[in-house]
């Protein structure tokens, strides 16, 4: 019993108490000798943090103008049950006989610790567990049920809502749930009334991923203050980021209930020797002088497929499931915080209200699309704690096109930007940069349909309806135009052609040089008149090379003009701007609607001798592909849109929330 007593008054003292508790236990309810109380507007003698008074006033000043759902976001590590059990007292009664307090949460650890809280704090007060076998009177001042407990046949029906002043929720983004929901309307929480008592939500994600909207059970946000914030006021560790892409392909993974990965369809895809191996040596890289990295796994599956290759790099490496029996869990866990293994590998288990302060590294071997996932599990490394200068976070971030969420997203970052050992200041650095050449790029001329750039290599246009509205396009000839006075055609990216009237052509094009430097070349293809020919075309010739554009096109030009009519292939011929012939007509409404034909009033003999030699040298094949770049792309900014829609639900705000 010292032992575990030791640890309450280091979970104490780090949340700002300053006194020794001693703990007994009488069935379900918890007692301590009394503190000597220095100041009689509070219970106990006490070091409350700027923020936690703060946060306090929010909930006070809210009640006193008559809100009665109120919610409360605050990061990991940042002592929300101390929050918690100052408003204990704190909270008015609404009448005389009101004055009783129900705390819920929906695991046993929570229950447990806040049980121990509200002992110290309140040594006077009777405090009573409603949970499992430990069944509370109903008539305690403090009463802490689990929720599954409590909404358990009929054990909700012995607390009176009348005598209550006050519920309070742990971890509150679960509270609309079905067992929560049940609970707060036995209390008349399920809207706000004058004779319910005050209900008060607090977690780290005030948010919910999978779409169903906290409003239903909480009307304002009073106070959010997230660990980004605590970091930079030195009340959380200082923390590093990491990220490693370990290219496990998880595209083909189901949705499961909430939104996130289908645990057992992501563990097949992640928990391969292939992907454990970079994972294990990614750790012994960045992070094998770490003294306590708790690792988050999809299920079983994963959990011993990574112990054992961690294992077998002779690295100590045990583990804690939802199954691993308390007694044996709770030698695990004290034996990690003692620093006896450097691993511990978990699914699930360390999400939410576990207080291992010694956390030095925190491994991400599991992909997630939930920030709040994602949040909860970094937090566990956050705490302070003596000796540690910060907590390396190593995301093993898997592929990036299935709208996961990665540490650099938690910065407004994209989830592709690869860390190492970057610090919150270097992220943020990082944010501002992209910031400012985003804003930049803003002021340029924008690229797409109608607009151009004077490099060939830069320019690229998706925004076409119809191969016609890509024949139509000039603003590809707009750079070459520039250079020379010939009619060259851009027939793809960095591909021109220059036409005889014998249907000969020359065409420049890009090409990479065994150097790897970008080189143009000029080549010739002549046309064959002979009748016996089984080609019409002779084998393409070397007429040039160039180092830059230019020069490549000041080559052509200059072969063309010795070889090819001036009256031809000159740009600014007459016979250019008369009327379009009835066989240029003909070939090109066959591209276009009945109700849509092109006259000889509507185009110019020059553009569509341009056109048919766009569709003679791929315009429909380019066109396809462009298309079908084109929906990729419609089908990633949908998918995009959808995740940010998550992801805003996910974001918190202090404020009113929508029912």
């Amino acid at each position: 019993m010292r032992q575990a007593s030791r640890r309450w008054i280091g979970l104490f003292q780090n949340c700002g108490y300053g006194y020794t508790p001693q703990f007994s236990r009488r069935s379900a309810t918890y007692s301590t000798s009394p503190p000597t109380i220095v100041d009689p507007a509070l219970p106990v003698r006490i070091r409350l943090r700027e923020y936690q008074e703060e946060c306090i006033q929010a909930v006070l000043s809210h009640l006193e103008q008559g809100h009665k759902r109120l919610g409360v976001s605050l990061a990991t590590g940042s002592g929300k049950t101390v929050i918690f059990t100052q408003l204990i007292d704190r909270v008015k009664q609404r009448t005389e006989k009101a004055g009783q307090t129900l705390i819920l949460a929906h695991r046993q650890e929570l229950v447990e610790q806040a049980a121990r809280h509200c002992t110290n704090a309140y040594p006077t007060k009777r405090v009573e567990i409603e949970m499992g076998s430990m069944h509370a009177s109903g008539l305690a001042d403090i009463t802490v049920a689990s929720v599954q407990s409590i909404t358990s046949g009929d054990r909700v029906s012995k607390f009176d809502p009348s005598k209550f002043k006050l519920v309070l929720v742990d971890e509150a983004h679960h509270i609309v749930a079905p067992g929560y929901m049940r609970t707060l309307e036995h209390f008349g929480l399920l809207k706000a009334q004058h004779f319910s008592p005050a209900l008060v939500g607090v977690s780290a994600t005030m948010a919910r991923f999978d779409g169903l909207r906290l409003g239903a059970a909480i009307d304002h946000i009073v106070y959010h203050k997230d660990y980004i914030d605590m970091i930079g006021e030195k009340w959380l560790s200082d923390v590093t980021f990491t990220t490693v892409q370990s290219n496990a392909d998880i595209s083909g993974v189901r949705k499961g209930a909430n939104g996130d990965f289908q645990p057992g369809d992501l563990s097949r895809r992640v928990n391969t020797d292939e992907t454990n191996l970079i994972t294990v040596r990614s750790w012994l890289a960045k992070a094998k002088g770490r003294k306590s990295t708790l690792v988050f796994c999809v299920d079983l599956a994963h959990i011993s497929g990574l112990t054992n290759m961690f294992r077998q790099h002779g690295i100590d490496t045990r583990f804690v499931t939802g199954n691993t029996p308390k007694v044996e869990r709770s030698a695990r866990l004290d034996a990690f915080k003692r620093g006896e293994f450097p691993v511990l590998v978990n699914c699930g288990v360390f999400t939410e209200g576990t207080d291992i302060p010694n956390i030095d590294c925190v491994l991400l071997a599991r992909p997630t699309k939930s920030r709040n996932l994602l949040v909860q599990m970094i937090g566990r490394g956050m705490r302070l704690h003596p000796g540690k200068k910060n907590c390396h976070i190593i995301d093993m971030v898997a592929s990036l096109d299935t709208g996961i969420v990665t540490t650099p997203t938690l910065f407004g970052l994209d989830p592709s930007e690869l860390l190492d050992g970057a610090t919150i200041d270097d992220m943020q650095e990082l944010k501002d940069r992209k910031e400012e050449g985003n804003l930049r790029k803003e002021k340029a001329e924008p690229f797409g349909t109608g607009a151009v750039s004077l490099s060939p290599s830069r320019v690229t246009f998706t925004d076409y309806d119809s191969v016609f509205d890509l024949l139509n396009d000039t603003s590809w000839e707009r750079y070459i135009g520039s250079l020379s006075p010939n009619a060259w055609v851009c027939v793809s990216d960095n591909r021109y052609i220059l036409t005889n009237s014998n249907g000969t052509y020359l065409k420049l094009e890009k090409e990479l040089s065994d150097s790897s430097n970008e080189e143009y070349a000029v080549m010739e293809t002549v046309r064959i008149t002979s009748p016996s020919s089984t080609s019409p075309f002779m084998r393409p010739r070397l007429i040039a090379r160039a180092l830059t554009f230019a020069d490549a096109v000041h080559a052509a030009d200059s072969y063309a003009q010795k070889k090819y009519p001036y009256k031809v292939i000159s740009r600014n011929q007459l016979w250019r701007r008369r009327p379009a012939t009835e066989g240029q007509l003909a070939f090109l409404n066959k591209l276009r609607r009945k109700d849509d034909q092109l006259t000889p009033d509507s185009i110019t003999k020059g553009r569509a001798g341009d056109m048919i030699v766009k569709l003679k040298h791929g315009a429909r094949k380019r066109f396809a592909d462009i298309d079908v770049e084109r929906r990729r792309l419609d089908r990633a900014r949908i998918k995009r849109e959808q995740d940010r829609a998550l992801r805003e639900r996910e974001t918190v705000t202090v404020g009113p929330l929508p029912g």
